[in-house]
C-alpha cells in the first residue's frame, strides 16, 4: 500500500497516508516523497503543492518499527539510512514550485522538519510542534540546515537541544508557522494561500526560489553577479515578457486563470 497518496493537478495535494502510525517515517515513505519531489518541474503543470498528512496527525517523525532496525545498524548502514532522509528534506526543499504545509495535531521530529522546507506554513490553533530527537539520544541533524534557516540559531538551540515541544502560536512567533487558524478554518486558509500563489508566473516563482537559496547568509556584495543574472534572464524570458506587456496593456497575464463569470454574464 502506498505511504503517500497524491491527487494531482495545477493545485497538488500530497498526502503522508500512514494514519495508523500518526504518518511516521519509515523508509518507503521516505523513498516515495523523494521520488515524487525529484519529478516535479517548473512548466507549470503545477502551480503549487499543499502538504498533509491523513488522519488526526500531520507526521509524529520516526516510525518504531523502523527505528527498532536501526538499532543494529553499523555506522555505514546509519550513513547509507541517514543520506536517504536528507535527500528527502533537499528535494522537498528544491520543488521549484511553492510547498504549503497545511498542519494538524502534531508535527514532530522529522515532522517538525517538514514544516522547516515548507514555503508557507498554516497550523491549527491545537497543533504541537517538537524538534524531540535528543529525547530519544540522536540528534535533528538532517533537518537542522532547514530547521536554523527557518527559525534562527537562537531558538534552534533552545527548542533542538532540549527537544521541548510548543504550540502554534510560538511556531508562529519564531517564523517555523505563518498562520495559526482553528481547525474548521485551516481549509479555506490554505485555500486562500493556493489563490495568491495561482497570480505569479510560474518560471518566475522557480527563478525567485532558487535565488532566496542561493543568496541566505550570504553577504550582498557576493552575490550581485548571481542576482543580476538571475533578473535579467527572467526579464527576456517569455513569462517575464508577457507578465510586462501584460502590466502595460492593463490586462490578466496568460497564467493568471480567469475568474469564473457570474449567471447572465459572458467571460471577458
Amino acid at each position: 500500500m502506498p505511504t503517500i497518496s497524491i491527487a494531482p493537478g495545477r493545485v497538488t495535494v500530497v498526502t503522508l497516508n500512514r494514519p495508523e502510525v500518526r504518518n511516521a517515517f519509515n523508509e518507503e515513505l521516505i523513498k516515495e516523497l523523494t521520488d515524487w519531489a525529484r519529478g516535479v518541474r517548473a512548466d507549470g503543470a503545477i502551480r503549487a503543492v499543499v502538504l498533509k498528512g491523513a488522519g488526526p496527525v500531520f507526521c509524529a517523525g520516526a516510525d518504531l518499527h523502523w527505528m527498532s532496525r536501526v538499532v543494529g545498524f553499523t555506522k555505514d548502514q546509519n550513513v547509507a539510512d541517514a543520506r536517504k532522509a536528507a535527500e528527502l528534506y533537499h528535494a522537498l526543499d528544491s520543488l521549484p514550485v511553492p510547498l504549503i504545509g497545511r498542519i494538524h495535531g502534531a508535527a514532530l521530529g522529522g515532522g517538525a522538519g517538514l514544516a522547516a522546507v515548507c514555503d508557507v506554513v498554516i497550523a491549527t490553533e491545537d497543533a504541537t510542534f517538537g524538534f524531540t530527537e535528543v529525547t530519544l539520544g540522536i540528534v535533528p541533524a538532517m533537518i537542522s540546515p532547514y530547521v536554523v534557516r527557518k527559525i534562527g540559531l537562537s531558538a534552534a538551540r533552545e527548542l533542538c537541544l532540549s527537544g521541548t515541544r510548543f504550540r502554534a502560536q510560538r511556531a508562529r512567533e519564531i517564523g517555523l508557522v505563518h498562520e495559526v487558524v482553528a481547525e474548521n478554518e485551516l481549509e479555506e486558509a490554505v485555500d486562500r494561500r493556493v489563490a495568491e500563489f495561482a497570480k505569479a508566473a510560474p518560471s518566475a516563482v522557480a527563478s525567485a526560489k532558487r535565488v532566496l537559496s542561493e543568496i541566505h547568509g550570504r553577504q550582498p556584495a557576493d552575490v550581485m553577479s548571481a542576482t543580476v543574472d538571475a533578473s535579467a534572464a527572467q526579464r527576456i524570458s517569455a513569462e517575464g515578457q508577457e507578465g510586462m506587456k501584460a502590466f502595460l496593456e492593463k490586462r490578466r497575464p496568460s497564467w493568471v486563470d480567469a475568474p469564473p463569470a457570474s449567471p447572465g454574464t459572458r467571460p471577458t
